[in-house]
């Protein structure tokens, strides 16, 4: 009777187990890619995860979970949480990682991680859809032609950086400034890009452009004394993860010779830059990236059919201490423009309107509003045919 009954379990348990593994496999896996937990960086990941958790996908224990831990074998989702800390070679193996482990969707977060993604599925018979936030350069690297000519399975959020308005900056500080200076890392196409731009605009605007490169975190003391001993008046960075991470030792430097440091994200002057100035909604980029993320699983959009977003947003932030430090004093007419300063280690609110970190609450929703929103969002980046073709001949026109 007992070997009756021990058979029955165990017939029972192999007819069970297919179906128990079928319906793990249907649990959607996701693999979230990021270069390294820069404050923007995280800002996209916590409105992508909030985002999750309002949707479903999450739970409040698992959404809780996710701050200290990488990988969730979760109710409704798996996910794979991977940070390359920095390091470039890291990215080709993470990658490698989350394909093996049959990722079915990679978001990518910062052009140089979702530009290796797309290059390893590039030629994959049926690649995982990969969603990208942050990528401030898709066009310029190779990772898409423009926003509807791209890979079949590639799309994301673009947000877009005024460098037409933060150039200038220098100039609304010391109209008689002649010479500026930018960084560039060799290995990083956004930051070469960036420092194009940068020369442009500069020279159309009368000023000199001194540029160096740094290729790691030792360089960078080299890299900013040659820019100082080539008598720039100011330091103007580029979106550049090496000199973002290295702010507060280009603050040292330049407090000595009195020569502000400008940022292109507006949350550097917590790290110490005299000027922060450039796209701020990082939050909302990764709500947007969760939007087309819920869509697709649930069979709403095709990725094909759906164009990389682009977003605006631009404000001016200012490091009193740190003016302070370097022995400027910051103009009355872009104090004006800061939505706010920091002064005696504290954030105060300045002239214009402050700047709202996280804008858009997830939570704040019913499902159905939500949604509507989305699908309402999701219709304005619908690829027509005739969308397609005027951007191909657009790019055909270029050539």
């Amino acid at each position: 009777m007992f070997r009756r009954m021990m058979l029955l379990i165990v017939l029972l348990t192999l007819m069970l187990a297919p179906a128990a593994l079928a319906q793990d496999a249907d649990k959607p896996t996701i693999a979230f890619l990021r270069y390294a937990g820069t404050a923007p960086v995280t800002a996209a990941t916590d409105g992508l995860l909030d985002s999750l958790e309002a949707y479903g996908y999450l739970t409040s224990a698992e959404r809780a979970a996710l701050n200290e831990s990488y990988d969730l074998q979760g109710e409704n989702i798996n996910l794979l949480y991977r940070d390359a800390g920095f390091d470039l070679p890291s990215v080709n193996l993470m990658v490698e990682e989350v394909l093996d482990k049959g990722a079915d969707v990679l978001i990518t977060v910062t052009t140089q991680v979702d530009q290796i993604a797309v290059n390893a599925t590039r030629n994959l018979e049926d690649p995982p859809a990969i969603l990208f936030s942050l990528v401030t350069t898709p066009f310029s690297t190779g990772i898409a032609d423009a926003p509807c000519v791209k890979p079949d399975h590639v799309t994301g959020t673009q947000p877009l950086m005024s460098f037409a308005d933060y150039v200038p900056l220098v100039l609304v500080q010391d109209p008689d400034i002649k010479v500026i200076g930018t960084i560039v890392s060799p290995d990083q196409p956004t930051s070469l890009v960036g420092a194009e731009i940068i020369t442009e605009i500069g020279e159309s605007l009368g000023l000199t452009v001194e540029v160096t490169s740094a290729v790691s975190a030792a360089d960078l003391n080299i890299a900013a004394e040659s820019l100082l001993s080539k008598g720039v008046e100011a330091i103007i960075l580029v979106i550049n993860p090496l000199t973002l991470q290295g702010t507060p030792v280009l603050v040292g430097l330049t407090a000595e010779y009195g020569v502000p440091l400008y940022a292109p994200i507006i949350q550097q002057v917590y790290r110490g830059a005299t000027v922060g100035a450039g796209f701020h909604s990082f939050y909302e980029e990764g709500l947007i990236a969760a939007r087309i993320l819920n869509a697709y699983l649930s069979g709403d959009i095709d990725i094909a059919n759906i164009a990389i977003n682009q977003s605006r947003s631009f404000g001016v932030a200012i490091n009193l201490d740190t003016a302070a430090a370097q022995g400027l004093e910051i103009s009355d007419d872009l104090l004006s423009m800061a939505n706010f300063l920091i002064q005696d280690g504290e954030r105060s609110i300045g002239m214009a309107a402050d700047v709202d970190d996280t804008a858009t609450n997830p939570q704040a929703m019913s499902a159905e509003e939500r949604r509507a929103a989305d699908l309402e969002f999701l219709a304005e980046l619908e690829c027509t045919p005739e969308m397609i073709a005027e951007q191909q001949a657009a790019l055909a026109g270029a050539d």
